[in-house]
């Protein structure tokens, strides 16, 4: 029996060991996050200019939100698949709530959310100008990542955000899975104390394609009207900028039920001739 555990132990950690990660993150003034992002840019490679649209030979691609368009900005909301559509980089996003918001630019409509509620816009500043992003009705976020203009599951490298306004510690987060949907890890984004706003940057990059999907919650309460921040009841709203991750390009294969249970088979096995040598 005890061979048997062991073994299926083994078989539990195999994709941890072929996902070891490098992480990269860096909070407070706008140089400090620019140092930790531009060395996560690095980590994807394709230098300092990311990918157009489509697929890329494998260049690095980036989402600042400021080339989407007024009508999916501010008061309107954004089109879930709207960065593997109208602008095809691989990307589909998902949540919990009601839908996503980019903020408007200058001019147009209120700016940093404050259509949302007239307070955001002295908590919130854009990393990259003007714009910013958020879920509605929720704090979290998935990335689902596709190659590009199609619907075929794809893995990427490595996935990274900044964000805005991260005060309280080991609350906003990124969570990495894999093809099959398994966890690599939950990485907490660095906060800021006492600085309002601020920066905060995230980067998990991986040695090969190993991401599916990332889960991004942002601080602990979804933006909306009366809804302000509350240090001391926990209440920590962030928003994020931009997005960077390796361009999504190998098949998600996952493996077959019919594969995992040779697997388990041949544990099983081995696990029957270890027991008849002790005999």
């Amino acid at each position: 029996m005890r061979t048997l555990r062991r073994a299926l132990a083994l078989l539990a950690l195999a994709p941890l060991a072929a996902s070891a990660q490098l992480v990269r993150s860096g909070a407070g003034d706008l140089a400090a996050v620019t140092a930790a992002r531009d060395q996560f840019r690095l980590d994807l490679g394709g230098g300092t200019v990311a990918g157009a649209n489509g697929a890329f030979g494998g260049v690095r691609r980036e989402i600042n939100w400021d080339g989407v368009p007024d009508a999916a900005a501010a008061p309107n909301s954004l089109p879930a698949n709207f960065f593997n559509t109208n602008s095809p980089r691989g990307v589909v996003l998902s949540t919990p709530g009601t839908g996503f918001q980019v903020s408007a630019n200058a001019g147009v409509a209120p700016i940093e959310f404050d259509n949302l509620d007239p307070s955001y816009s002295a908590t919130f500043q854009p990393f990259s100008a003007q714009r910013l992003f958020t879920a509605l009705g929720s704090n979290v976020v998935d990335v689902e990542f596709l190659a590009p203009g199609t619907a075929t599951p794809a893995l990427t490298r490595g996935f990274g955000a900044v964000f805005s306004d991260v005060d309280l510690a080991n609350l906003t987060s990124i969570q990495f899975f894999d093809a099959a949907l398994n966890s690599l890890g939950t990485f907490f984004v660095p906060n800021v104390v006492g600085a309002n706003p601020s920066f905060s940057f995230l980067g998990v990059s991986f040695a090969e394609a190993a991401v599916r999907r990332v889960r991004i919650t942002s601080g602990t309460a979804a933006l909306g009207a009366g809804v302000t921040e509350n240090l001391a009841l926990q209440r920590d709203l962030v928003v994020m900028d931009d997005f960077l991750y390796g361009e999504p390009g190998a098949a998600a294969v996952v493996p077959e039920p019919a594969t995992v249970a040779l697997t388990a088979t041949g544990l099983l096995l081995l696990a029957g001739a270890a027991r008849r040598r002790r005999a």
